[in-house]
C-alpha cells in the first residue's frame, strides 16, 4: 500500500488538497465496486438466486464496515504487538483526525486513509460470495463472514500494510494481490471443497447457465471503473505514481482478456461470459504489481494471468471437479499470487518513474524469495483458517446449506421470501433433437406472483378469504392446487 521508497514523516507532513482529493474519488470508486460485484454475479448465477447474492453483498458491505469502525482499523493498522496483530488504541478510530496526517500515508488526513481501507475490508471477505453461491444458508453466511473478516483479513492486512512482521522482512503488496486476492482466493477454494458441488454439476460440467448476460457485463464494466481507484488510490497521493497504477491497470486487464478471447475462441466462439472472466482475470493480476512495474512488464503479467487463469478454470472444474461456481479460487486467488510473484522479478524499486522502454530486473532474487515465501505463508494460514471456521460452525449450525428441495426452488424465496423476476421464462429439459424440430424452448416456471407479497387477506369475488401458499403457489405435494385463485393463493371457502 506504501511504496517501500515513500517513508511517512509525520512532523513535515502538510495535508495537500489535490492528494486528498484523489483519494476522496478513489475511495467513492472502490466503494461501487461491492455494488458492482454484486451485479456481476447476480447476472453469471441462475435466476432463482439473483437477490440472495445481491443480499449478500449489500449486506455483508454495511456489516463489514461498521466492523472496521469498531475494531478493524485499529487491529489492522494500529501499533504493532509482536508484528502479528494491532493495538486497540484507534477503536471506533480514536485519535484519528481530519485535519492531520496518520503515521501510514502522507499529506492525506488520518481518517481518510482509515475510510479508504474501509472499502478493501468490506470487499474482501465478499469475493468468497461467487465461490459459495446458490448453498450456503443466510445465517451461516452472516458469521461465516464476520469470522473470516477478524481471523483472516485483519491479522494479514497487519503483517504486510500495517507494518507487521512480513512488511518488516520486506514482502511486498501494493494493492492487495496477498492482503485481497490471495487470501479470498484460497478461501474460496476451501469452502467449495468443504461444501459440495450443487445439484447436476456434472451435467453441466460445472458451467451453469447464467440468467442475465447483459447485467453480469454492467457489473464487469463497473469494476473495471472501480479497479482504477483499487489500485491508482493506493498510491495514496495524484503524482505519477497513481498515473502508472492506473495504466498498469487498464493494460493488465486488457492483455489478459485477449488471451481468453482468443483461447474460448479456438476451443468453441467467443464467449462474453469468458471475456468478462479474463478481464477480471487480469485486473486481479496486476494489482500487487501495478505500483512496482513498468508498462512492458504488465504486457507480460496480464498475459501471464490469462494463461493461468484459463487453463487454471478448466482443470480446477473439468479434472478436480471443484464446483467454485464463479472461480474465483482461479479468476482472483491464482492470478493475485502470480501477480505478487511478479514483483520479485520485474518491481522497480528504487524509483518511480515507470517509463522504462526495457524489462526491469531491479528486484533480484532475494526479493522474488520474499514474495515467494509471502504467498506461501498466507496461502496456507487462509486456507486452515478458513477449513476451522467452516468445521466449527458445521459442527454448531449442523449442515451449512440447505436441503436439495429448498436449494431447487432458489435462495431468493428460501431465505428472504421474495424472487426477483416473477412468471419468469426459463429453459426447460427439452432435448436439443426436440429444439431442433421446433418445440417450445421453454416453460413458465411456477414461481410465487406479486400477490404472494400482500400482507393482508385478499378476497376473491365470492367473498371468501385467499391465503398465500407456503410453498408460493404450490400445494404441499408440489403439483399446484385446483383452488388457486391469483398464483400463489388458495382460496380457504
Amino acid at each position: 500500500m506504501v511504496h517501500p521508497q515513500v517513508p511517512v514523516d509525520i512532523d513535515a507532513c502538510v495535508v495537500d488538497t489535490g492528494d486528498t482529493t484523489w483519494i476522496l474519488v478513489s475511495t467513492i470508486f472502490v466503494l461501487g465496486m461491492s455494488p458492482a460485484l454484486a451485479f456481476f454475479e447476480a447476472g453469471m448465477l441462475r435466476s432463482k438466486n439473483t437477490l440472495s447474492i445481491i443480499s449478500q453483498i449489500f449486506v455483508g458491505n454495511v456489516l463489514l464496515s461498521v466492523m472496521w469502525l469498531v475494531c478493524g482499523y485499529s487491529l489492522s493498522f494500529g501499533t504493532s504487538f509482536l508484528g502479528v496483530i494491532g493495538g486497540l488504541e484507534h477503536l471506533l478510530w480514536l485519535d484519528l483526525p481530519y485535519n492531520k496526517c496518520g503515521n501510514m500515508a502522507a499529506n492525506i488526513p488520518a481518517a481518510l486513509f482509515a475510510l479508504f481501507q474501509m472499502m478493501f475490508a468490506s470487499i474482501t471477505p465478499l469475493l468468497m460470495t461467487g465461490a459459495y453461491a446458490e448453498r450456503l444458508r443466510w445465517d451461516v453466511f452472516l458469521i461465516f463472514t464476520c469470522l473470516w473478516e477478524v481471523l483472516v483479513y485483519y491479522p494479514t492486512c497487519h503483517w504486510i500494510w500495517g507494518k507487521g512482521f512480513l512488511h518488516q522482512l520486506g514482502v511486498l503488496d501494493y494493492a492487495g494481490g496477498i492482503v485481497i486476492h490471495t487470501t479470498a482466493g484460497i478461501g474460496s477454494l476451501v469452502v467449495a471443497v468443504f461444501i459440495g458441488p450443487r445439484k447436476d454439476f456434472f451435467a453441466f460440467h460445472g458451467e451453469y447457465p447464467p440468467h442475465n448476460l447483459p447485467l453480469a457485463a454492467t457489473g464487469a464494466a463497473l469494476l473495471w471503473m472501480g479497479w482504477f481507484g483499487f489500485n491508482g488510490g493506493s498510491a495514496l497521493s495524484a503524482g505519477s505514481l497513481a498515473v502508472s497504477s492506473v495504466v498498469s491497470t487498464h493494460v493488465g486487464g486488457c492483455t489478459s482478456a485477449i488471451v481468453w478471447l482468443f483461447l474460448s475462441m479456438r476451443a468453441h466462439r467467443p464467449a462474453a461470459t469468458g471475456i468478462l472472466n479474463g478481464v477480471l482475470a487480469g485486473l486481479a493480476g496486476i494489482t500487487p504489481a501495478s505500483g512496482y512495474v513498468n508498462t512492458q512488464a504488465t504486457i507480460v503479467i496480464g498475459l501471464s494471468c490469462g494463461f493461468l487463469s484459463y487453463y487454471g478454470c478448466q482443470y480446477s472444474k473439468g479434472r478436480m471437479h471443484i464446483d467454485d461456481a464463479l472461480d474465483v479460487h482461479m479468476i482472483h486467488g491464482a492470478t493475485g499470487a502470480l501477480g505478487s510473484l511478479f514483483v520479485g522479478v520485474f518491481g522497480n524499486l528504487q524509483t518511480h518513474d515507470m517509463a522504462g522502454r526495457f524489462f526491469e530486473f531491479q528486484s533480484g532474487p532475494r526479493q522474488f524469495f520474499l514474495q515467494t515465501f509471502g504467498v506461501v505463508f498466507v496461502t496456507v494460514y487462509s486456507g486452515l483458517m478458513t477449513w476451522g471456521i467452516l468445521a466449527a460452525l458445521q459442527r454448531s449450525m449442523g449442515d451449512l446449506t440447505h436441503d436439495e428441495d429448498k436449494l431447487e426452488v432458489g435462495l431468493d424465496w428460501v431465505d428472504h421470501g421474495e424472487v426477483a423476476y416473477h412468471k419468469l421464462h426459463v429453459l426447460s429439459s427439452t432435448s436439443a433433437g426436440d429444439l431442433e424440430a421446433g418445440a417450445e424452448m421453454g416453460s413458465m416456471h411456477n414461481l410465487p406472483s406479486e400477490d404472494a407479497y400482500r400482507r393482508h387477506p385478499v378476497y376473491g369475488g365470492n367473498g371468501a378469504e385467499r391465503r398465500p401458499l407456503a410453498s408460493g403457489g404450490r400445494s404441499p405435494d408440489g403439483k399446484g392446487d385446483s383452488s388457486v385463485g391469483n398464483a400463489g393463493y388458495q382460496s380457504t371457502s
